[in-house]
């Protein structure tokens, strides 16, 4: 067994677990509503919630109680059965949505892929064989091979060679080039409604407008990935009721579970086309993550947490714009509770670290940009914390 010393614990790390990224010297052991804790005891406060998962905050007491419910009850039947947690969050989501039927899955790549296959099988049934994609330039949509396929980062072109071939990538809030490249091979227009791993851009609303309208007329699918932006995460229920448009096809992962492994694929009644063994998976539907996802999304629907993430983000947003000057920050964009912020360089992962010394969790989707996108119960006291902290670090960083 390994004790409780961090020093021997980043020595567990550092012998046994793969290594696919560069993590601090810290060992996290707990977490309580807005804060974490390391093995030494450090309070953190944590605005980046589990990577946007966390949207109930960490060890809500929602979750807790739909887990040892069930664990007593039903922990797996397999996929071959239905279960009552299943049916009821099924249920839930499509009332809750414009949607009528819902997959569940783990991951948001999972939920991404099952949208591709759907697509790719709308296209072989209805369009003739057309199999093609459109995504955009700097969209991320997972990490499975057809997902990175479908990502628009550039260093990842040449990643895993040779990719899944049929995925077209055009710049983001670009009409026109997105019209040029449908073709008649064309079966589906996927993408973020705001850009995340891209650097937190959100759609322009007559780009996506257009889109609806161009899908309309050429009979194509038209699928947003949710996945960071959907249950409450932008100011709304799902990103897409900021636009006054419906998608043909949405996923779903990070808040719907609440830091629970959980993804969901929600389609429209037209698009109910997949045959027995098109789909599936062994933890599709799984009892234990249906009760947890009931939980959280009775907690987050019943209390109208997208409103607190709406004012509050509009809180931080117009503090940070009274900070710009003073702070050297620019372009601070997002909607709710995702908010990104350009530096005056490329201190980004600097920066990030620097917070981390002083007791505060952001995040850097890319070398210049700094993101937050804290749980939905944050308060205006936190945020204040968060201000305060982040002044600091960037009035002493860059000497100000």
């Amino acid at each position: 067994m390994i004790g409780n010393n961090t020093a021997e614990l980043l020595s567990a790390a550092d012998n046994s677990v793969l290594f696919t990224s560069i993590k601090p010297d810290l060992v996290m052991e707990k977490g309580q509503g807005m804060y974490l804790w390391d093995t030494e005891g450090n309070q953190y406060l944590d605005f980046i919630g589990g990577w946007g998962t966390n949207c109930l905050g960490h060890c809500p007491e929602v979750i807790t109680r739909a887990l040892q419910a069930q664990t007593t009850t039903l922990v797996n039947c397999s996929p071959a059965f239905y279960n009552k947690p299943q049916l009821e969050f099924a249920q839930l989501l499509t009332q809750a949505s414009c949607f009528d039927r819902v997959f569940f899955t783990s991951t948001g790549a999972e939920a991404n892929e099952g949208a591709i296959k759907l697509a790719r099988k709308y296209g072989n049934k209805i369009l003739g064989g057309a199999y093609e994609i459109i995504t955009t330039q700097n969209g991320f949509h997972g990490r499975t091979l057809a997902t990175m396929s479908a990502t628009g980062k550039t260093h990842w072109k040449s990643l895993y060679a040779p990719k899944v071939s049929g995925f077209i990538h055009v710049p983001y809030n670009d009409l026109d080039a997105i019209t040029e490249a449908v073709n008649p091979n064309t079966c589906a227009i996927m993408l973020e409604l705001v850009q995340g791993e891209g650097g937190v851009h959100p759609a322009n609303p007559e780009y996506i407008t257009g889109l609806r309208k161009l899908c309309d007329e050429k009979g194509i699918m038209l699928i947003f990935d949710e996945v960071q932006t959907g249950f409450g995460r932008t100011g709304k229920l799902f990103a897409y009721e900021h636009y006054g448009i419906e998608p043909d096809v949405m996923t779903l992962a990070k808040g719907i579970g609440g830091g629970f492994p959980l993804s969901a694929l929600l389609v429209k009644e037209k698009y109910n086309i997949f045959e027995v063994g098109d789909q599936g998976g062994t933890y599709t539907g799984q009892p234990l993550a249906m009760a947890v996802g009931l939980a959280v999304a009775s907690e987050v629907i019943g209390k109208y947490l997208w409103e607190n993430a709406e004012k509050q983000g509009r809180y931080i947003m117009d503090k940070l714009s009274e900070l710009s000057e003073d702070l050297k920050l620019r372009n601070i964009r997002g909607l709710g509770l995702l908010i990104g912020m350009d530096l005056p360089d490329a201190s980004a992962i600097a920066i990030v670290s620097e917070c981390l010394k002083e007791g505060l969790i952001i995040n850097t989707p890319n070398p210049t940009t700094l993101r937050l996108m804290p749980p939905l119960i944050v308060k205006k006291e936190e945020c204040d914390k968060m201000l305060a902290i982040l002044a600091r670090v960037l009035k002493q960083y860059y000497s100000l």
